[in-house]
């Protein structure tokens, strides 16, 4: 098992390599603390992971805590205490030579996931239930551009956003508001063709390669990955189905200029063309 799971490893990480030096002639830049600034640091087990919303990112911050010792269990660990409680360090906290000697000697990984499902999963959870941050600075500002005669009660809240207004903005050169980190490129958060990373997970495979990568590192025998879902947990997970029902409100060409819009990581993760 554990020899399969070394090969694909292995394949997963030639595919990167092979699209970053045939697409980047950027592979030799200097790495500045903005290169690693989505990444979060394990010290004890010497891990570095790169975090990639909704492609388990939760789950792993709860596991990196229990292996820090912040935590027993990661049954014990409420999202806000994961995304608010600041209790994990960021690589771009360090200076110079710590962000260089945990490079260069930390086993560094990222978990990733279909593009168009990570993209979906994300509008779900963003724009279909209450939110504070999102439907003020992202609905409101979506609203008011593509909405034909929107009402005023939509312009006030910035609630309703459609997954065709959504896809509009996104593809919207002169965007109303700036990026995301949950709809970026992985490519752009996590800059692997700058940082060269030992372990690439994917979230269809998820507990097989966390554990996996949980063995590889030393981790004590009796932490497994969390299976629960983190948020709005009686709903489906984002499947590829669920994800065709959106992409079926776009037309054609939204749909093709989709999936130019993330290219490079369905190219980098060998993802095939949906």
């Amino acid at each position: 098992k554990w020899k399969n799971l070394y090969q694909i490893q292995g394949e997963r990480k030639r595919i990167m390599r092979e699209t970053c030096s045939k697409y980047k002639s950027n592979s030799r830049r200097i790495i500045t603390p903005y290169h690693v600034s989505r990444i979060f640091v394990e010290d004890k087990y010497r891990v570095l992971y790169c975090e990639v919303p909704k492609a388990g990112c939760s789950n792993w911050k709860r596991v990196l805590m229990v292996l820090n010792g912040l935590a027993s269990s990661t049954k014990d660990i409420q999202h806000n205490t994961v995304h608010y409680g600041n209790y994990l360090k960021r690589l771009d906290g360090f200076d110079h030579k710590g962000i260089y000697h945990r490079l260069n000697t930390y086993t560094k990984m990222l978990f990733i996931r279909e593009p168009f499902e990570k993209l979906v999963s994300a509008f779900r959870d963003k724009f279909e239930h209450p939110n504070n941050y999102y439907h003020p600075v992202f609905g409101k500002a979506i609203i008011s551009r593509y909405r034909v005669n929107a009402t005023k009660e939509a312009l006030r809240t910035g609630s309703g956003v459609k997954f065709k207004e959504f896809i509009q903005y996104l593809l919207d050169v002169h965007r109303p508001v700036g990026m995301d980190i949950h709809w970026d490129h992985v490519n752009r958060l996590c800059s692997p063709c700058l940082i060269d990373y030992d372990f690439v997970g994917k979230f269809e495979s998820m507990e097989e390669d966390a554990n996996f990568f949980l063995h590889l590192i030393g981790a004590p025998q009796n932490l497994t990955f969390p299976k629960f879902k983190d948020r709005h947990s009686n709903e489906e997970r984002t499947t590829t189905k669920i994800t065709q029902q959106y992409f079926a409100q776009l037309s054609p060409s939204q749909r093709q200029q989709s999936y130019d819009f993330y290219y490079m990581d369905y190219l980098m993760f060998n993802y095939s063309k949906p």
